[in-house]
């Protein structure tokens, strides 16, 4: 699933082991996975499935 990923392009690694997504990431991948992302381009933020990106 993240084999193909590129660090620090599509993602970044928290000292606590996290991986974060990107917003670059996160909207090329088209709709909200409703996790809770740190940097959810959707709007509303959090809601799983939405596609409408903010402004």
């Amino acid at each position: 699933m993240f084999d193909d990923l590129k660090p620090d392009i599509d993602y970044y690694m928290h000292p606590d082991g996290y991986r974060i997504m990107t917003k670059k990431y996160l909207t090329e991948r088209g709709y909200c996975c409703g996790n809770g992302c740190k940097h959810c381009p959707y709007f509303p933020k959090h809601n799983k499935g939405n596609r409408n990106l903010k402004e």
